[in-house]
């Protein structure tokens, strides 16, 4: 399968193989394996909880209270003595990137506090075992919503594209150091029950003290996903997660998946560029909307978020523009022609 990037400044198109992107995937769980590194340090305000807290939360981790599961852990939903619900991921232990990942999280969420990111309420150091402790959000992922049973109206995929946009924001301009999540990507945008969007799981996320670009030998990721300079040369700036989010914004455009497995049809960027390309030089873009809408959308919400879309997905990162800029053009602050101009 090829991935195509595209400019549409000019058209061109960017392509690699799937089998070109060194992603590199944990090994399988093996359960004599421990954590090497020491326990990170954790930030003040986080509330430290037993392994027996969490065992009795979730009921001794029962099977029917997983949310999920990634290459570094599962997900559990579980519930406090005050009533609290949780979610608490279990970090396989095998896995020198699952410690890493702790500590990452770790560190950089207990810093962050914004309405549009997942909160961490605490975490649990037993031995070998690591689990981060989240607030529960009831209303499963984007990934489930535009990929499973349920149609969600277009305005209200509006109403979540400005919110990972607004959380994503915080990251890159409000934070200090400046977060490049490096993994923005419709399972980890979490819907709560008035379906706003939630930013989340920080496990691959980078600090960005400077306005360098920072450039990676090992690739972490979501194919399908991975901005073009990223993927081919590891090179990695805030740019980057705008790429992914313009790939978000496609699904909720078209409720296409970025790649479907097992499948031979063209990736969603490749489907898509075309017609995003003929969008951005106020052609027709009608007939990549998602068919479930049935037509039925405001046109002006529709132009706004495909006119997005062209703009993240732009081949050289420095055109792409900021989360911000993205924010208030969703939000009708800023038009379409100075959306154009930026980058």
């Amino acid at each position: 399968m090829l991935i195509l990037w595209f400019d549409v400044d000019n058209g061109d198109y960017y392509k690699q193989k799937s089998s070109d992107i060194p992603l590199k995937m944990p090994p399988p769980p093996s359960s004599g394996s421990e954590f090497k590194q020491p326990p990170p340090a954790m930030g003040l305000g986080m509330s430290s909880f037993t392994y027996d807290d969490m065992a009795t939360a979730t009921h001794g981790f029962d099977r029917s209270l997983l949310l999920g599961e990634g290459g570094f852990g599962y997900v559990y939903k579980g519930v406090l003595p005050n009533g609290k619900e949780i979610a608490v991921k279990s970090l396989k232990a095998n896995s020198g990137q699952g410690e890493r990942e702790f500590q990452a999280e770790v560190d950089i969420i207990s810093h962050v506090h914004h309405p549009h990111l997942v909160s961490l309420v605490g975490y649990c150091v037993s031995g070998k075992k690591r689990l981060l402790v989240y607030e529960f959000i009831p209303n499963r992922t984007l990934e489930y919503h535009l990929h499973g049973r349920s149609v969600i109206d277009c305005s209200t995929r509006l109403k979540i594209a400005l919110g990972a946009a607004k959380g994503s924001a915080y990251l890159h301009e409000d934070c200090n150091p400046r977060i490049i999540h490096r993994d923005i990507k419709a399972a980890n945008i979490l819907i709560d029950s008035q379906y706003e969007a939630k930013v989340a799981d920080f496990g691959l996320a980078k600090l960005s003290s400077d306005d360098n670009t920072h450039v990676s030998t090992r690739i972490m990721g979501t194919f399908g996903y991975l901005a073009p300079e990223y993927a081919s040369m590891g090179k990695l700036t805030e740019k980057s997660d705008v790429f992914s989010y313009g790939v978000v914004l496609l699904e909720l455009i078209t409720g296409r998946r970025p790649v479907e497995p097992d499948s031979d049809e063209d990736s969603l960027i490749d489907w898509a560029g075309p017609t995003l390309i003929q969008a951005s030089e106020g052609g027709s873009y009608e007939e990549m909307v998602d068919p479930l809408l049935r037509g039925n959308y405001n046109r002006d919400e529709m132009h706004r978020m495909v006119a997005c879309a062209a703009a993240c997905l732009r081949h050289a990162a420095k055109k792409r523009p900021k989360m911000s800029q993205i924010v208030r053009v969703l939000q009708g602050e800023m038009s379409l022609d100075e959306l154009n101009e930026s980058g």
